[in-house]
């Protein structure tokens, strides 16, 4: 059966033509008459039986269907760019790994060991993506993905790798002209929250043995890098696992008033969707991280905070 879709085209200029609210400019955009851009976007018209666009004197804007189908045009486009240059780039080679990762273990644990494994195995590509939650394996390229939480998504295996075992974390000058603060101190300053981690501040003060009421209130911060940024700018104190920022805590920028943990119930997974489990690329991928994590933790990385930096 033929599919309802209409001409990639037309999909291109009315994404371009919406993009820019003008036909003319799309038109300079992809090298193309502005009579053309119209041809593109009646025919468009025609095959949905909808109106896209408001004609007027001034020039054209997006109806209420145009904006939303807009929209889902520019991510579908933008999916299967990626996917073309994916191809195009692989050049149909099957040693290659697209990983879905949290984004500050990927960028600030990962990818400096990354090289270690691309020198072990030459032939094979590691491509990385940012994902935070579960997704389905089926609807996306991905291959595996690195996640933190309680391990429990459906139609996966799932990889124990470590656990989070955060500190609280916050700039020299928030506190001068101490260095050290007991619980009941760090209790009365302003909590920096994580959106993905709600909880982590009524753990970590239940670990003392104290009862905050205002443990979850503070302003809201989606990444560890962000919550280290917001720190550093004397905007509160974070929970944050020490081997994260090291580079801010080597410099001094971050200092750790109180060096007490706990260990959070949640940690990083590998996941494998089970079509794949046991598919020899990622099977010596998975292989290769959990060895690392050993020499991590074994190394005293996951809660050795390095020594500030001579000044």
């Amino acid at each position: 059966m033929r599919r309802k879709i209409p001409s990639t085209a037309a999909l291109i200029g009315f994404e371009a033509a919406a993009r820019h609210q003008s036909f003319t400019k799309a038109a300079e955009e992809l090298a193309l008459t502005q009579s053309a851009i119209c041809r593109q976007i009646a025919a468009l018209e025609d095959f949905l039986g909808v109106k896209l666009f408001r004609r007027s004197r001034p020039g054209v804007r997006l109806t209420e269907a145009g904006r939303d189908y807009s929209r889902r045009v520019s991510v579908h486009l933008d999916e299967l760019e990626r996917d073309t240059l994916a191809v195009m780039g692989d050049h149909g080679a099957a040693n290659t790994l697209e990983l879905a990762v949290v984004p500050t273990f990927g960028t600030r644990w990962l990818l400096p060991r990354l090289k270690d494994f691309r020198r072990a195995h030459p032939g094979v590509t590691v491509n990385l993506t940012n994902r935070t939650k579960p997704f389905l394996f089926a609807e996306t390229r991905f291959d595996a993905a690195i996640y933190f939480g309680d391990g429990d998504w459906p139609g996966t295996e799932a990889t124990l790798l470590m656990h989070e075992e955060p500190m609280p974390v916050c700039s020299p000058r928030l506190i001068a002209p101490e260095r050290e603060l007991d619980a009941q101190t760090i209790a009365v300053l302003t909590l920096l929250q994580q959106t993905t981690r709600p909880y982590a501040w009524r753990e970590w003060f239940d670990s003392t043995g104290l009862r905050v009421e205002r443990d979850m209130t503070g302003p809201r911060f989606e990444l560890f890098t962000m919550l280290a940024e917001a720190a550093m700018q004397d905007m509160g104190i974070a929970l944050i696992p020490p081997f994260l920022i090291r580079e801010e805590l080597a410099s001094g920028r971050l200092i750790i008033p109180l060096p007490h943990s706990y260990r959070s119930s949640w940690a990083y997974h590998f996941i494998l969707p089970e079509q794949k489990a046991e598919n020899p690329l990622l099977v010596l991928f998975r292989d290769w991280l959990v060895t690392e994590i050993e020499h991590f933790r074994a190394s005293g990385g996951l809660t050795a905070a390095p020594a500030p930096q001579a000044v």
